[in-house]
Formats: C-alpha cells, sequence, structure tokens
C-alpha cells in the first residue's frame, strides 16, 4: 500500500520523517542506550560518569552525547566549570522505557522475569514504576482518585493528595496526570506531575530510599508499612 501525500503536505512528510530517523539513529548504539538508562533516575550525569556507565573512553563517550543531543534525547546544563547531562524531559523518559518493554519482550523468553528488586520498585525518570507503583495505582482508581483516562485528578483525589502532604505544581507546563504504562507488569503506573510529587512525599518521609545511578528503589520498612495502610499494596516477602 502506497501513503499517498498533497504537494502541499509533502514537505511536512519529509520534515517528520528526518525528525524520526534522527531520535532511532541517536538510539541505534548500545553505548548510547547505557547512557540513556543511567539517565533514567532522572538526576543529571557528567560525561565523566556517563563514560564509566557506558565502559567507554571519554573521549568516545563526547561523539555520543553529541549524538544524543542532536537527536534532542537529552540536555546539557553548565553549572562553573562543570557540565551535565540529562534527559530532555519525561516524554523521552516514557520513549526508553516503553523501548525497554518491547525489547525485553522480544528478547527474554516467556518464562525469564524482569530481576525482582527492579520489578518491586524503580524510578521511571521522575516517578515510580514496577509491582508498587501499579497497585498505587489500582488503588487509586478502585477509589476514584483518577479520572477514567488516568489524564487527571479528580476533586477527591487532589483532596486525598493533600491529605497525604503531596505537593502538586499548578503551575506546570506538563500533564498534570498521566496514566504511564509499566514495562514489566504491563499495567499502569501514576506520571505527570501528580507522579513526580508522589515519589518526592515518598522520598521526604523516608518511606523509600533511592541510590545515585540507580533506578532501583528500595521500600523502608515504615515505607511498606505506609503503603499498605494507605493503598493496601502488599510487598512480597513483606
Amino acid at each position: 500500500m502506497t501513503l499517498l501525500t498533497s504537494p502541499e503536505t509533502q514537505p511536512e512528510t519529509d520534515a517528520l520523517e528526518i525528525a524520526v530517523s534522527t531520535v532511532a539513529a541517536a538510539m541505534a548504539d548500545p553505548s548510547r542506550v547505557r547512557m540513556l538508562c543511567a539517565l533514567m533516575d532522572g538526576r543529571a550525569w557528567t560525561a565523566t560518569e556517563l563514560s564509566v556507565v557506558a565502559d567507554i573512553a571519554p573521549s568516545t563517550a563526547s561523539a555520543h552525547l553529541a549524538k544524543l543531543m542532536n537527536g534532542r534525547l537529552i540536555l546539557c546544563l553548565s553549572q562553573g566549570r562543570h557540565r551535565y547531562y540529562r534527559l530532555t524531559g519525561s516524554e523521552v523518559a516514557g520513549l526508553i522505557e516503553n523501548m525497554m518493554g518491547v525489547s525485553w519482550q522480544r528478547f527474554q523468553m516467556p518464562e525469564t522475569r524482569t530481576p525482582s528488586r527492579l520489578r518491586q520498585a524503580r524510578t521511571c525518570y521522575d516517578h515510580l514504576a514496577g509491582e508498587a507503583a501499579v497497585a498505587i495505582y489500582r488503588y487509586m482508581e478502585q477509589e476514584a482518585w483518577i479520572d477514567a483516562q488516568g489524564s487527571a485528578l479528580t476533586e477527591e483525589g487532589k483532596r486525598q493528595f493533600q491529605r497525604l502532604g503531596v505537593m502538586l505544581d499548578p503551575q506546570t507546563r506538563r500533564k498534570p496526570c498521566a496514566a504511564c504504562l509499566d514495562w514489566s507488569e504491563r499495567r499502569f503506573h501514576l506520571g505527570g506531575d501528580a507522579g513526580a510529587a508522589l515519589l518526592l512525599m515518598l522520598e521526604q518521609k523516608g518511606w523509600i530510599t533511592r541510590t545515585q545511578g540507580y533506578r532501583e528503589v528500595t521500600i523502608t520498612r515504615e515505607g511498606a508499612s505506609a503503603l499498605r495502610r494507605l493503598f493496601r499494596v502488599e510487598l512480597c516477602g513483606d
């Protein structure tokens, strides 16, 4: 089947195809994928740190970082003499998360499971993912904290977030709330500004701990108790 386009729309179509190809090419290297996966912890990394995680020379890392910037997957932040790199935004994180899911499903045999520590809880850029996050989202659906599409908190959801001390940003330019497909669970967890605010609250209360450079999240004993009490989350081995 041939896709027909008018002469007027052809330039726009060509530009879109080039843009998609640029993004795909930027991701088409194992070293660059390692860098992107490292940046999925939501924090800024130096070029040296990224060269270590990708197991390549610093000079080689610079070339890879330039390609990722050209594809608008990452941006560079300067602070004094130092330069830091981070993902462009949550949309890029969502793209990487979805590609991980597709790749894992294709590469692994059906009986092979995601590493248990990552499966239970991890970061998806700036919000919580994994079994715990999926269970929280399911509870919010059942209690009508979010709308049917997961695109907004209901008035009840806003009241409950305020009660929990989850600070939402009324001026946010991103989606206030989003249903983000969890690549290990194949179900939704909470993304958008609401998801980021929830993760921040969990961390500030000491209910979860994070390690620099890793997506794995550790749920503390107090956190497990709080998640059970607030969201009816039952963790394996809890």
